[in-house]
């Protein structure tokens, strides 16, 4: 059985904000499996929060699914990486039939970002404008890249990194779950070092609080993920908090390789 719970310490957060009345942000982490999901749902009254839930509930509850009967070398990057894009596509799929047969529900989608961790590895899966972020060696570098119409700006040299903090097109992403039948998820695998602080969040934290504030408050509240996590939403509200705010926290405690498969240990013990 996969248990990470010694290798990964969490901390989640989530709020509102200070101008929406209720939350369409989703998240969950489980840190037995190595996993952690976020989603920031858009769509009429509720939707989005319809949307989101199903998403990350999906993904949490399948993945879980998948690993319980599977040993940590049993997973490689190649694997992890199928398993994420079996499950969003699975939740693309759950959401858009929903938006389809329920007129409530009509054009709901959400973003998505999902972490799995195994073998001294992250494999990450994105869809829109949540993101992820490592903290190394007290430097924040944004591992994901958004996909959205900013982002195609910022690309194509129309416009600069600063000017997109003050563009009025942050919202306009170019690819949800569930809003088209098919949505391709972008994923891609990465080696860990102990010590590395992960960060999973919403653009109601990006868009609010500069990746200097973020990696000043990461480095200097490292050995307490909690209060880290509680203070990035803290400094989003005090920005102004215009739209939902949610943090996911991963710290690596040590190194997890995956044992060596039984071929190998039998290779071993005879040399």
């Amino acid at each position: 059985m996969i248990n990470l719970t010694s290798v990964l310490e969490v901390a989640t957060a989530t709020h509102p904000g200070m101008v929406r009345s209720h939350n369409e942000d989703s998240l969950a982490a489980d840190a037995e499996i190595g996993l952690a999901v976020l989603a920031d749902g858009m769509g009429g009254y509720n939707a989005g929060e319809v949307a989101s839930g199903i998403a990350v509930e999906m993904i949490r509850t399948e993945m879980k699914k998948s690993l319980s009967n599977k040993n940590p070398e049993e997973i490689n990057g190649r694997d992890a990486e199928q398993l994420i894009e079996t499950h969003a596509t699975r939740a693309n799929t759950a959401i858009y039939q929903a938006s389809q047969s329920q007129p409530q529900y009509s054009g709901m989608g959400t973003t998505l970002v999902v972490a799995l961790w195994h073998d001294n590895q992250i494999s990450v899966g994105h869809i829109g404008d949540s993101r992820l972020y490592r903290l190394r060696g007290g430097a924040l570098e944004q591992i994901t890249r958004d996909h959205s119409l900013l982002q195609e700006q910022i690309d194509s040299g129309m416009i600069t990194k600063e000017q997109a903090r003050h563009s009025q097109n942050k919202n306009l992403v170019t690819r949800a779950v569930g809003i088209d039948p098919e949505v391709e998820t972008e994923i891609h695998t990465y080696s860990v070092q102990p010590g590395d602080v992960y960060l999973l969040c919403s653009d109601g934290l990006s868009d609010m609080v500069t990746d200097e504030d973020v990696q000043l408050t990461l480095a200097s509240l490292a050995a307490n993920l909690p209060l880290a996590a509680e203070q990035l939403v803290q400094l989003a509200n005090d920005n102004g908090g215009r739209d939902n705010i949610s943090v996911i926290l991963v710290r690596i405690a040590k190194d997890y390789p995956a044992r060596a498969g039984l071929l190998d240990r039998l290779k071993n013990w005879f040399k």
